[in-house]
């Protein structure tokens, strides 16, 4: 079950990613709209991880 949801993402991912460059060449309306929201959950995506560093570096820092 679990390798089924992994799967999906992937391909939810890797579909994403061709609508970005597909949009990008001027692809059809719905093709600029899932390139946005795939740029904008990358965007997220990467602002969690920076926050989540950022939590444990201050963390290490108190501990010493």
């Amino acid at each position: 079950m679990a390798v089924l949801v992994l799967i999906g993402i992937v391909v939810l991912a890797v579909g994403g990613c061709v609508c970005v460059v597909w949009a990008e060449r001027g692809g059809p309306r719905w093709a600029r709209v899932v390139a946005t929201v795939t740029l904008a959950a990358g965007e997220l995506l990467r602002r969690s991880g920076k926050n989540r560093r950022r939590g444990l570096n201050q963390i290490a820092d108190d501990g010493d």
